[in-house]
């Protein structure tokens, strides 16, 4: 599948940056889904305040 390459190139070049891979992925999900998609929102929301900023931003106004 060409999105699920293209996540793991985006991970890659994350880390290559100085980012998180963590910051990138890919849910696959139906449209009766409602539940995994909420859980998948809930999981990435979480994962971006465990993160936090871009680190790469520092001292940039935004």
């Amino acid at each position: 599948m060409r999105a699920k390459k293209r996540v793991k190139q985006a991970k890659k070049l994350l880390e290559e940056v100085g980012l998180e891979a963590d910051r990138v992925e890919m849910f696959n999900l139906g449209a009766s889904d409602a539940p995994r998609f909420a859980s998948a929102c809930n999981e990435m929301t979480e994962r971006a305040r465990r993160l936090g900023p871009n680190p790469l931003r520092k001292g940039r106004k935004a």
